[in-house]
C-alpha cells in the first residue's frame, strides 16, 4: 500500500520554483511503533525506543507536545495515537515512518515533509537531503520524531531545528524571517519560542484566515478616475491619494475658471484627467489583470459616477458653444447690446468647464464697453465738442485695429453717429464736419466719415453765418461765409456765401467807423484823425447831396440842411470833422459911440466865423478836403451892445449853407 502523501492545505499550490513534495511509494510493513529521538552526543544519529518505553512515558496534560522553543498541538493526545494499529504508526506531524528502523538517509535526509503555522502559512517546501536552510548559523540539526518522548528531549535554542526537511529558525535566528514558502497542517500548531509577539497562528482546530486582496478591475478604476471625483482611488482603497488628486483638480480647476483661463491651462487640465484615468488603469494592475466576478458591478459604479459627470461637462460645454454663437451672430449685426445680453447667460459652470470660451466672452463684454464708450462720446460730440468726437473716433480706431471681427459694430456706431447729422444747430453741424474734413483719411473704415462732410457741410455752414449775422457776430460771420467759399467754391450754395461774405465786410466796416466816431466823444471822436472805411457807402460825389456826418457839432453846423445831414453814419456819404469856432477874417470894422454921448467914438471889427473842417470821403475813408470854412455875415449894425474885442458877423442860414455846400455838394 502506497504511503500516504504529507497534507497540503488547500488553495495553497507549492511555491514557484520548488520540487513537489515526494513521499516514499514502498508499502511500509506494520510493525510495533517506535519513537525515535536523537540524542545529544550522537547529533543526526536515529535511536529506536521501544514501544513500551513509548507507553511508559508520562502522557501530558494536554494535547500537546512540548519541545523547548516549539509547541506542537495534535488532533488527539499522545497514547492513543501511540495505540494506533495498522501498517504503520501515524506521526504527530502528519506524516508516517517506519516501525522499527529510521529514515533512509539519516537524520537530515528524510523524504518526508512536516508542515509548519507560524501565524501566517506556504505550501510545504521540500529541502533537498543534505541541504540546510538559507542563512542558518549552524549544521543541519537532527530531525525530532513525532512521539510523546519528544516532550523531554531538550532542544537548543541557539540551533536551527529541520523538521522534515523544513527549517525553523530559533529565537536566535529570527524565526519570523519567512524566506521561503511555508505549509499548513489543519488542525496542528507549531509555536516557536522567542518569536514576535501576536504573531500566533489560528486557534488550535481551525484554518487561519484567508488573506483577502481587494480586486479591482482595472477598466472601472480607470472610469471612475474619469470623474474627476478619485471614484477609482477609492475603490482601490486609496483613500488619501483620491483626496490629494481631488485637491490638486480643485486648484487647476479654480485656477483655470478665474485667473487663467486660456487654452493652454485647459489643456494641462485635460493631461491631467488623462494622468487620473491612466494612473487608476495602472493601480489596477492594467492589461495584466484578468476581469474577476465583480468586474460588471464596479464597471457599472465607476459608470455611475463618471457619466453624469462627463455628461454635465459635455451638456454645458455644449451650451457655451450655443451662447457663443448667439453673441457671434449679434456682433456680426452689429448689435453690441444683444451680443453682451447673450454673453450674460455664461455663469460659472461654464466658466469651469470652457473657461477659454467664457474668457472670450468677456472680452467682447469689454471691447462692447469700449464701443459704447465710444458711442457716448459722438454723441456728446454732436453737440459740437470736437475734443468728444476726436476721443470717440480714436477709440473706434483702436478696437479696428485691436479687433478687426468687431467692424460691423464700429460701422454701426459710425452710422448712428453720422446718421444724427445735421444737428439742429447749424454752427455745432458745422465743427463736426470741419473736424471730420481736417481729420482726413487713416486706411481704415472710419475713413467715409469724411464722406458726409460735402453734403451736410455747406448748408450748416451757411445757416451757421447767417445766424451769426443776426446776431452781429460780423467777424465769426464772416468766416463761416468765407469758409463755404473757399472749401466748396463749386456749391450751388457758394454765390450766397460770397454775398454773405461782403455783406460781413461792410458789417464789420461800419462798426469800426462807429466805434472811431464814438470814442472818445463825439465832439472829438477818434475817426477824425485815424479814419476808416466803410466800402458799403455811396462814393463822393456820386449823388447829391452828399450827405454828411457831423462831427465836432455846434450851433452853426446844426444849422444846416437836414437832407445834408445824417444821424446814422451807415447812411452818410462823408464825414465832416469840424473844429472850433474861431475869428475869421475881419469883414468890415465900424465906429460906435457910446448913446449917451459921453465919450469919443471907438472902432469895432466885425469877422466872420472860421472853422476848420476835415472832410473824408467815408466809402474810402480818404480825405477829401482839410480847409477852414468861413461864414460870412452881416456886419456894423446900427447899435452894438459892446463891451470890449472883437465882434462876429451876424451869420444867416444861408451864410452858414453858402460856407459848407462845397463839401455837400462838390
Amino acid at each position: 500500500m502506497p504511503a500516504p502523501a504529507a497534507p497540503v492545505h488547500a488553495g495553497n499550490p507549492p511555491a514557484v520554483g520548488s520540487a513537489a513534495p515526494e513521499v516514499p511509494a514502498a508499502d511500509v510493513p506494520a510493525a510495533p511503533p517506535t519513537a525515535e529521538t536523537p540524542t545529544a552526543a550522537s547529533p543526526g544519529e536515529w535511536s529506536s525506543v521501544p514501544p513500551a518505553a513509548a507507553a511508559e512515558a508520562p502522557a501530558p496534560e494536554s494535547p500537546t507536545a512540548r519541545v523547548p522553543g516549539a509547541e506542537v498541538p495534535t488532533a488527539e493526545p499522545p497514547a492513543a495515537r501511540a495505540s494506533d494499529t495498522g501498517p504503520a504508526a501515524a506521526d504527530p506531524l502528519g506524516g508516517r515512518a517506519p516501525a522499527s528502523e529510521p529514515p533512509a538517509g539519516g537524520t537530515s535526509e528524510t523524504s518526508e515533509t512536516t508542515v509548519l503555522s507560524a501565524g501566517s502559512w506556504r505550501p510545504p517546501v521540500e529541502v533537498p537531503p543534505g541541504a540546510a536552510h538559507t542563512g542558518a548559523p549552524s549544521p543541519a540539526a537532527p530531525s525530532l520524531a513525532a512521539s510523546a518522548s519528544t516532550a523531554s528531549s531538550p532542544v537548543e535554542a541557539s540551533r536551527t531545528e529541520v523538521l522534515s526537511g523544513a527549517a525553523v529558525p530559533t529565537a536566535a535566528a529570527s524565526p519570523w524571517a519567512q524566506d521561503g514558502p511555508r505549509g499548513f497542517v489543519e488542525g496542528e500548531t507549531t509555536t516557536l519560542s522567542g518569536g514576535t509577539a501576536g504573531f500566533a497562528g489560528p486557534p488550535p482546530g481551525q484554518a487561519p484566515p484567508p488573506v483577502v486582496e481587494r480586486v479591482v478591475d482595472p477598466p472601472a478604476a480607470a472610469l471612475g478616475n474619469a470623474s474627476f471625483l478619485g471614484v477609482g482611488y477609492l475603490q482601490l482603497g486609496r483613500s488619501r491619494l483620491a483626496v490629494l488628486t481631488g485637491l490638486v483638480t480643485v486648484v487647476l480647476l479654480v485656477v483655470l475658471a478665474a485667473f487663467v483661463r486660456s487654452v493652454w491651462l485647459e489643456v494641462v487640465v485635460v493631461l491631467w484627467w488623462l494622468a487620473l484615468i491612466a494612473h487608476g488603469w495602472r493601480l489596477a494592475g492594467g492589461r495584466a489583470r484578468t476581469p474577476g466576478p465583480d468586474a460588471r458591478r464596479q464597471r457599472l459604479g465607476a459608470l455611475a459616477a463618471a457619466l453624469p459627470v462627463l455628461l454635465v461637462i459635455g451638456f454645458l460645454r455644449l451650451d457655451a458653444a450655443v451662447i457663443e454663437g448667439d453673441a457671434e451672430d449679434a456682433l456680426a449685426a452689429g448689435d453690441c447690446g444683444q451680443a453682451v445680453t447673450a454673453v450674460d447667460r455664461l455663469w460659472f459652470g461654464h466658466r469651469v468647464v470652457d473657461a477659454p470660451l467664457t474668457g472670450r466672452g468677456d472680452d467682447t463684454v469689454r471691447t462692447c464697453r469700449r464701443l459704447d464708450s465710444a458711442a457716448a462720446s459722438l454723441t456728446k460730440g454732436l453737440e459740437g465738442d470736437t475734443i468728444s468726437i476726436k476721443n470717440g473716433f480714436d477709440d473706434l480706431t483702436a478696437v479696428l485695429a485691436e479687433k478687426p471681427d468687431y467692424g460691423n459694430v464700429v460701422n454701426r456706431v459710425l452710422d448712428d453717429f453720422l446718421g444724427k447729422l445735421p444737428t439742429p444747430d447749424a454752427c455745432d453741424t458745422r465743427d463736426i464736419t470741419a473736424w471730420l474734413r481736417e481729420r482726413g483719411t487713416k486706411g481704415n473704415a472710419l475713413d467715409r466719415a469724411a464722406e458726409v462732410a460735402p453734403r451736410v457741410a455747406p448748408p450748416a455752414i451757411l445757416a451757421c453765418a447767417d445766424g451769426l449775422m443776426t446776431s452781429r457776430q460780423f467777424e465769426q460771420a464772416r468766416a463761416r461765409y468765407q469758409e463755404l467759399v473757399d472749401v466748396y467754391p463749386d456749391h450751388e450754395l457758394a454765390p450766397k456765401a460770397k454775398e454773405g461774405v461782403q455783406k460781413a465786410t461792410w458789417e464789420i466796416e461800419l462798426a469800426n467807423v462807429r466805434q472811431l466816431l464814438n470814442t472818445p466823444s463825439q465832439d472829438r471822436p477818434r475817426y477824425c484823425d485815424a479814419p476808416a472805411q466803410y466800402s458799403a457807402a455811396p462814393a463822393y460825389g456820386a449823388q447829391r447831396p452828399n450827405r454828411a456826418w457831423v462831427a465836432g457839432k455846434n450851433e452853426h453846423t446844426r444849422r444846416l440842411p437836414g437832407d445834408w445831414l445824417v444821424d446814422d453814419v451807415a447812411n452818410a456819404t462823408v464825414v465832416v470833422c469840424v473844429g472850433s469856432v474861431a475869428h475869421g477874417s475881419v469883414k468890415e470894422t465900424c465906429d460906435y459911440v457910446p448913446v449917451d454921448g459921453s465919450g469919443g467914438s471907438t472902432p469895432v471889427a466885425f469877422h466872420r466865423i472860421a472853422m476848420p473842417v476835415r472832410v473824408y470821403e467815408l466809402k474810402t475813408g480818404k480825405l477829401v478836403s482839410d480847409t477852414t470854412v468861413e461864414i460870412n455875415g452881416a456886419s456894423c449894425p446900427e447899435r452894438l451892445s459892446y463891451r470890449t474885442g472883437d465882434e462876429y458877423v451876424a451869420a444867416a442860414d444861408s451864410d452858414v449853407h453858402a460856407a459848407f455846400s462845397p463839401f455837400i455838394n462838390p
